[in-house]
């Protein structure tokens, strides 16, 4: 009886490891397709040499017809974790309204612009990794973009006055 239970739970842990090798080599499976009423954005970075001098800047909005005033989007951006996994995602809820500045436009002319969701540093900028895609989950009209910033590989000392 009791060779049969161990038996039993070899093969369920053995089961287990070869579900986790085949997600682990393609972590995208281990994300949700989709959350409700939100689209997955995933931007897959190539392999880069010293990957720790990079850092991706996220860009979440949209094309408006704006005027002369600077204009955000109003809502959140947060960090959820897939259970089981613990990679990252960041889902975005985007508020109705504007923040806008109230400037006078002498001309009245609309141009279209991109007008980003306003976010804090650490939220803006993610750590360069290719191993892990990053995962955004946002509303139907809002794009996300990226770019990345590289450091500059001369240090310099800082003066002591």
């Amino acid at each position: 009886m009791k060779k049969v239970k161990l038996a039993g739970w070899v093969l369920t842990g053995l089961c287990g490891l070869t579900a986790m090798s085949v997600s682990a080599s393609e972590p995208l499976k281990a994300y949700p397709a989709t959350l409700p009423g939100l689209h997955r954005h995933v931007i897959q970075l190539p392999v880069l040499t010293n990957e720790d001098d990079q850092q991706v800047e996220l860009l979440i909005g949209k094309e408006e017809q704006v005027d002369c005033n600077a204009t955000s989007l109003m809502g959140t951006l947060t960090s959820e974790t897939v259970q089981g996994w613990g990679y990252d995602y960041y889902q975005v809820d985007i508020k109705p309204g504007r923040i806008s500045t109230k400037m006078a436009c002498i001309n009245q002319t609309l141009q279209k612009k991109f007008i980003t969701l306003p976010l804090n540093t650490s939220q803006r900028f993610i750590r360069y990794n290719s191993k892990l895609p990053i995962v955004v989950y946002a509303p139907q009209d809002i794009e996300v973009k990226y770019r990345v910033w590289q450091a500059n590989p001369k240090v310099m000392n800082a003066e002591q006055k």
